[in-house]
């Protein structure tokens, strides 16, 4: 293990290697949105862990380098009382996003069609903080053998699958999540809830908007779904896309919206291009104009995190400057 994964300076060093600006590191002992201490059967203990994260990374890890690092939290979800008391202390400490599982209902908690979360919805809308929905925060990936949690106990896992069947499939999670939201009637009560798809790539969503708006036409009016909003332009509201290397969803950017999609280095995992992200992302978006590759690896993620500060050499193309993203 590199020191880059545990030493903040050191991690420094390896995202200027890698022509990184900004950097939003999610947990990993801890779990993407705290797995480790939601599953934990002492519960006074886990919250106090929780708040213990949410110090280390925010007073001590990002004020290493305030401008380079993005301030994220994990919430006592299991909680919802403790759970907003965190969230309005996290977002009085300055984060700027909080991780929350994208699939709640394998770990025990109340779907996305509850009301239970509306209260953190509003926290969040109020603070203009993000949810970030981190591809298998939830423990739980459909059909795979290395899922801790199971809906059904004994069944929806392969045993002998491969790692790698996952690792392909991992998007499946978000598109879940996403068309879970995208008819819970959540996103129209609470307008300004923005919600971050991380590490979920972006081919996938322009099947997904024009599925999600077929069934709205032809459904809405037997269903508790005949919203005024198409499912697509509520997506193009709410979310926010980001890939690693996804050349289809380039290629379909103005499907999905030019506006909603950010660029991610996935630093230290195998999945990343480090130490040649900045390479990588010059060569995915050789044929996008300036201006679109601006808002991909900039903009849009300073955006969607309300983290303006900019250095004068910013607006460069990725192989000419450095890349500002959400990664791990």
């Amino acid at each position: 293990m590199i020191p880059g994964c545990y030493d903040p300076v050191a991690r420094i060093a390896d995202m200027d290697l890698d022509g990184v600006q900004a950097a939003l590191c999610f947990p990993s002992f801890p779990g993407f949105a705290g797995g480790t201490f939601i599953r934990a059967q002492d519960k006074e203990l886990a919250l106090l862990c929780v708040k213990a994260w949410n110090d280390f990374y925010i007073d001590e890890w990002c004020a290493t380098a305030p401008e380079r690092y993005v301030p994220l939290a994990i919430l006592p979800v299991w909680d919802i009382d403790a759970t907003i008391a965190e969230a309005e202390r996290v977002a009085a400490k300055g984060a700027r996003t909080v991780s929350f599982p994208d699939s709640p209902v394998p770990l025990g908690l109340p779907s996305f069609h509850s009301d239970h979360w509306d209260r953190l919805w509003q926290v969040c809308s109020d603070a203009q903080m993000p949810v970030s929905l981190h591809f298998g925060s939830g423990s739980f990936v459909p059909g795979f053998s290395f899922s801790t949690v199971k809906p059904v106990p004994g069944q929806l896992t392969v045993p002998d699958a491969p790692f790698a069947v996952a690792t392909t499939l991992f998007a499946t999670n978000l598109m879940w999540t996403t068309v879970d939201l995208l008819f819970s009637g959540k996103l129209q009560r609470f307008p300004n809830l923005q919600i971050s798809l991380a590490e979920g790539g972006i081919g996938w969503v322009p099947y997904i908007l024009e599925r999600s708006d077929y069934v709205w036409e032809r459904h809405r009016y037997y269903q508790d779904i005949d919203f005024d909003t198409r499912p697509s332009d509520l997506f193009r509201q709410h979310f926010w896309g980001c890939f690693i290397d996804d050349e289809h969803g380039l290629s379909n950017r103005h499907a999905i919206g030019i506006d909603r999609i950010t660029l991610e280095i996935d630093f230290p995992h195998s999945d990343s291009n480090w130490p040649n992200s900045r390479k990588r992302a010059a060569e995915v978006l050789a044929d996008v104009p300036d201006d679109e590759c601006s808002l991909i690896v900039e903009e849009n993620a300073r955006r969607m995190l309300n983290f303006l500060e900019l250095r004068p050499t910013s607006w460069l193309r990725p192989d000419e400057g450095v890349v500002a993203a959400p990664l791990r």
